[in-house]
Formats: structure tokens, C-alpha cells, sequence
């Protein structure tokens, strides 16, 4: 920064800063020069900030913080002693006259979970932005408990309203099922729960945004995670003039001690513990756990950490038989009685959950370079997944199955970068669409103690022929024909023999 210069009402200090020509000792943080001891201070009433990269100034009273990267040029005017930088009055959240600390925003819709990080987002999106924020809701099956009294939690925190939307047969229509029916699965176990969940409420908030004229979004997914790609690459996809911002790549909040001293700061009503405790995503589809123990590879999950499923071992002695109806590779029935999509998930969850069906611990390669350990429950999914491929095993042939397989690894993969309204993921659906046609029967499977096994599969489209397959010859096909296909299948295997036996 060239040059700060303030104007009070009762004297007019001029404060530069040129080179090493300072007043005491400067510090410079991204082209702010803030001053440590130094008589300058007592001259005009301004002192050093312990936050990095602020100067804060008094005036009659009153304090304003002028943040790096800001061309700052503050009139200090009127017989009352208006604040720097922003004239006027603060309201209790810090903003003035409608302008932030950082910047000016109009309205902002923020992903909300009424959870510690989103409640304090609330107040410093407004301290910072100056703007009015609208907190958006989504319900993906998280479950009632974590719904309700959101509203109370979000007016309370500040923001103008809170939005709630219910997109649980969307989620599992649009997104789950076009993955079960790709077969998309990432690194050989993760059935992509949160991953298929982000890009639909990063959508229902592009919607949101437009139906309440806000000029920016807002989410509290930390700058580690792959949660934050998810939703910005869908706010570009669908809106790219939309403003995005993510606190916890700004703020100077570094973990839950700082946000709930925040919490206090601002009379955020957070009821926190201060005990580490597992980080939790749970959807229709999954529910994940990261964090405290787990973070050691070494260590094995708590026997009560688990909330979706028993423990095999306590699941009943008997098994259970379920049959999936499956039309064009999409599950349609539950034990031959159809449901929506999000009803059959929820039911074969119940079921699942109760046979201790769909534990996976793994550790994964996050999309942003390091490596993190998970455990997902996914019961109804896990049995999903179990059907959709045995149906496959009938209905498409070798080279079909293969190429499938191959795309689906490709498929995980842009679910699992966030990149779902990519051009490429949405062609691979076509193919999948169009390959899966004629994958349509039942599927009927045994549940027990954690496992999941086929007992039945059938299908009109099935390309098993047991006048075929039979050990009795037939006649389509004839045994002794095999004798000519072998010889020319391994005619490049005897060449190479002869060439080196010298033959």
C-alpha cells in the first residue's frame, strides 16, 4: 500500500508509508503495512491488529478494521466522529451501511446445516459482506432430527430466512440411480454417497439464488476437502456470474476452538462440545464418518460409532430374502410391489441396516492431492449396486460388459471430481442409458450377517440359453466345432513355439 491517509474532524494526521521512510515498525502481509510500537499509534489512535493483515483505527470511540488488498483511503469527517472507511453506523454484526469489511454484497444464499461452522458463517458473511443472507436447506435424508429447528438456529445467527427443500426423489432419481446404473464406484468401494449429493444442492441453490435475487453463494466446506469443488463447479456450470464465497478459505477461524469463540463473540446459540467427535455426512443414500480415531489407518472403528447398521455379528441368525425389480437398469420394486425411487431406497435401508449390510473402511485419494481415511454405511445401496450387476450377468454380452466397466471407472471419477454437468459425464449417461436398455427382470438376494448373495436372477432379455450352456449337446451348438476354433484362436501361440523351438 502506497499510501493510508485519514482526516479526523479535529486534526488532520497524514500517515504514508514510502519504502523504509515508517513510523516505528512495519510488517508487511499482502501489501498491508501494519505498525507495531511505535509513537504513531498514540498520534492517531490506531494500533495494530493480532488478525493478519489489518489495521484497525480509532476515532471517538469507534474502531474500524481495514483489511489487505484494499485501496484504502479513509475521511474521518463530521463534528460526531464518523467510522474509516465505511460513514455511519455498525449494526451488531459489523456491517456499515449495508458494506463489509471485505466487500460489498447485496444477498448471499448459504448451503446450511445448522451445524457450528454454518452458524458462524451467518454472522461473518455479514460482517464482512455487509449483506443479507438466505439460508438454504436441503433435505437429502439426513433425517428429521437434523431438520428441525433450523429456522429458529438460522434467524437467530442473522439471517433473513430460511429456505427448505425437499429433493429427496430428485436426489435419488436424477443422480443416484444414473450411477447405480452405470456401476459407478470409486476406487473400488466408495458408492460415491456424498459425492452424488453435492451437485444437487448446488443446483436447488443456483435456483434458489435466482428466485430470491441474490448475487452470490456461500458454503462452509473446508479448502482440504473435495466437498468445496463439488458445489463451485456447479455454481459454474449453472451460473457462472454468480459471486462464490468460501469462508474458510478467507477467515482467519482455523478450527472448532476458534468458531466457537466466535460463536460467543457474535451470541451465535451453538450447542457445541469442545470434545473431538466424528465429522458425519449422512444423504438417503449413505452416511460417511471422518475424523477423531479414524484419521489412524491402524486404528479399527468403534463398535458404537456406527448409526445405519448393527453389527454383523448382533444381526439376526436367520436370513432374509429380498427381490429387487429392475426396468432399463433403473430399481423400480421392492419384494414385487413398486415404489418411488426414494421409498425403495428407504425401505431397503431399513432392511440392510437391520442384516448389518453395507460397511465399507477404506482410505481414499482425495481429489485435492492427500490421501483420507473414510467409513461409509450404505445399506439399501449396497444392495442396490449387488442387483443391478447380477441382472448385467444375463442381459449384456462380453464385449458390452467390459467397455461398461471400463467407462464406469471413468464415470466415478467425474462424479467424484464434482465435474456431474460435465458434457463428458452426461454423453457416458447416454451410453449407459442406451446399453441398459434391455437390463430389465428381478434379482433376488440373501441377507445375512453382512453379506449380500444372489439367490435368483431372471430376465425376458436374458442372453443365457440353457439349451445352450447345457452339458447335453444340442443343436446350435455342436461340441466337436470347438476342436477348429481352438486351433485358430492359438494359432498366434503355436507360431511363437515353433519360432522358438526352431521348428
Amino acid at each position: 500500500m502506497a499510501q493510508l491517509q485519514a482526516i479526523g474532524a479535529y486534526s488532520s494526521p497524514k500517515i504514508s508509508v514510502h519504502g523504509s521512510r515508517t513510523c516505528g515498525t512495519p510488517t508487511y502481509r499482502d501489501n498491508l503495512c501494519c505498525f507495531k510500537k511505535s509513537n504513531f499509534h498514540r498520534e492517531v489512535g490506531a494500533r495494530s491488529s493480532g488478525f493478519c493483515g489489518n489495521v484497525i483505527i480509532h476515532q471517538n470511540s469507534q474502531q474500524t478494521c481495514v483489511y489487505r488488498n484494499q485501496a484504502i483511503q479513509c475521511v474521518l469527517a463530521g463534528e460526531k466522529g464518523t467510522d474509516a472507511i465505511f460513514s455511519g453506523k455498525t449494526d451488531i454484526y459489523g456491517s456499515h451501511n449495508g458494506s463489509g469489511l471485505r466487500g460489498k454484497m447485496n444477498k448471499v444464499v448459504l448451503a446450511y446445516s445448522g451445524g457450528l461452522d454454518t452458524s458462524v458463517i451467518v454472522p461473518w458473511l455479514r460482517e464482512n459482506y455487509g449483506c443479507e443472507v438466505v439460508c438454504f436447506t436441503a433435505d437429502v435424508g439426513q433425517g428429521v432430527m437434523e431438520i428441525d429447528g433450523l429456522e429458529r438456529k438460522a434467524k437467530a445467527s442473522g439471517a433473513s430466512q430460511l429456505l427448505v427443500k425437499d429433493l429427496k426423489e430428485e436426489f435419488v432419481r436424477d443422480y443416484i440411480f444414473p450411477c447405480l446404473r452405470a456401476g459407478a464406484t470409486y476406487e473400488r468401494k466408495y458408492l460415491l454417497g456424498t459425492s452424488m449429493a453435492r451437485p444437487v444442492i448446488a443446483k436447488a441453490m443456483v435456483d434458489v439464488a435466482k428466485e430470491v435475487g441474490a448475487d452470490a453463494v456461500s458454503h462452509g466446506c473446508t479448502g482440504k476437502g473435495n466437498d468445496q469443488v463439488r458445489f463451485e463447479l456447479t455454481f459454474f456450470a449453472l451460473n457462472p456470474e454468480l459471486k462464490v464465497v468460501a469462508p474458510w478459505r478467507e477467515w482467519e477461524i482455523t478450527g472448532r476452538e476458534d468458531a466457537i469463540e466466535y460463536a460467543k463473540k457474535h451470541n451465535v446459540p451453538v450447542p457445541v462440545s469442545r470434545k473431538s467427535i466424528y465429522s458425519r455426512d449422512r444423504n438417503l443414500w449413505h452416511l460417511s464418518h471422518e475424523g477423531d480415531i479414524l484419521e489412524d489407518p491402524a486404528n479399527e472403528p468403534k463398535k458404537d460409532m456406527y448409526m445405519m447398521t448393527v453389527d454383523p455379528e448382533d444381526a439376526p441368525n436367520q436370513p432374509e430374502y429380498v427381490e429387487i425389480g429392475i426396468n432399463s437398469g433403473i430399481p423400480v420394486s421392492l419384494n414385487g410391489e413398486e415404489l418411488t425411487p426414494a421409498s425403495l431406497l428407504a425401505e431397503l435401508n431399513e432392511v440392510g441396516g437391520k442384516h448389518g449390510i453395507g460397511r465399507v473402511d477404506m482410505v481414499e485419494n482425495r481429489l485435492v492431492g492427500m490421501k483420507s481415511r473414510g467409513v461409509y454405511e450404505t445399506p439399501g445401496g449396497t444392495i442396490l449396486w449387488t442387483a443391478a450387476r447380477e441382472l448385467e450377468s444375463l442381459t449384456l454380452d462380453r464385449e458390452t460388459m467390459q467397455v461398461k466397466d471400463v467407462l464406469a471407472l471413468k464415470y466415478a471419477e467425474l462424479v467424484y471430481a464434482g465435474r456431474w454437468f460435465d458434457p463428458l459425464r452426461r454423453s457416458m449417461d447416454a451410453f449407459m442409458e442406451k446399453i441398459s436398455e434391455t437390463t430389465t427382470g428381478s434379482v433376488t438376494l440373501k441377507l445375512y450377517k453382512g453379506s449380500v448373495s444372489v439367490a435368483s436372477r431372471r430376465s425376458s432379455c436374458s442372453l443365457y440359453r440353457e439349451d445352450i450352456s447345457s452339458f447335453e449337446n444340442g443343436l446350435i451348438y455342436n461340441q466337436a466345432d470347438a476342436a477348429g476354433f481352438i486351433r485358430l484362436y492359438g494359432l498366434p501361440t503355436r507360431v511363437r513355439a515353433m519360432l522358438e523351438r526352431g521348428i
